[in-house]
């Protein structure tokens, strides 16, 4: 790992990005020199690391004790997109302003993203437990389609958050049947971008007992703030 800058913000929280090979990343550590959880927080598909609603929530996380990290995986943020990815994209824009079924693109395109990026991320998660200041147990927050995929597959996590949740590839619908750990879903009820049901019908699949939804009015970006300290309570109860 290349530490490519260092600052330390007005909370006491250090924030530094990083390189991991051809992976960049962003971790922030709170003040204290007590080994921290480490808390993994993933962006939606094809969004950057320094997507403001995230580093909020990194930032606020940190605040609270633990260590925090995201990064751009293969297809994401600056990184170079496959041009099959990228025709998916284009053809999904298009038929989303023609109103056509988006169904079959959304499979190809976000379970081409989950499969380059799951790879990437227990690379990053093998890397960042070897700092000093980190340690466990792992939870997870973020894109839902890429986290069922780590929840089954990667056996330090923990505890789950995930947002949304109504286009997942029929991969991961399967292999939420797998999930075990504790888990929280949000869901806005106004999605205009994820069918209430597919995530209701989603949040039933989880094969954990320890599931929680919490739903709330408005679109996908309007999640209320207080679902972010909600969320920190959740973690606080699994990985403390």
């Amino acid at each position: 790992m290349h530490i490519t800058s260092e600052r330390r913000l007005d909370d006491g929280v250090i924030e530094r990005e990083f390189t991991l090979g051809e992976i960049p990343g962003t971790l922030w550590t709170p003040a204290s020199a007590a080994p921290a959880p480490l808390i993994l927080m993933a962006h939606n598909n094809g969004l950057p690391q320094r997507e403001p609603r995230l580093v909020a929530r990194a930032r606020h996380s940190a605040a609270h004790g633990y260590a925090v990290a995201t990064i751009d995986a293969a297809g994401c943020g600056d990184r170079p997109r496959s041009a099959a990815d990228e025709r998916a994209r284009a053809d999904l824009r298009r038929a989303m302003r023609a109103g056509e079924p988006v169904d079959d693109i959304f499979e190809s395109l976000v379970g081409s993203l989950v499969a380059k990026a799951a790879p990437e991320w227990r690379t990053t998660l093998d890397t960042l437990l070897q700092l000093p200041g980190i340690g466990g147990p792992v939870g997870y927050s973020g894109w839902t389609a890429l986290g069922i995929r780590l929840a089954v597959t990667e056996p330090r996590i923990a505890a789950v958050g995930f947002f949304a949740g109504g286009y997942v590839p029929r991969a991961q619908r399967e292999e939420a049947r797998q999930v075990t750990v504790p888990l929280l879903l949000l869901l806005q009820w106004d999605d205009e971008g994820n069918p209430r049901q597919r995530a209701l019908d989603l949040f039933d699949a989880f094969g954990t007992a320890q599931k929680t939804l919490h739903a709330n009015p408005g679109g996908h970006t309007g999640t209320p703030w207080f679902e972010v300290e909600d969320g920190g309570r959740f973690f606080d109860r699994h990985l403390r």
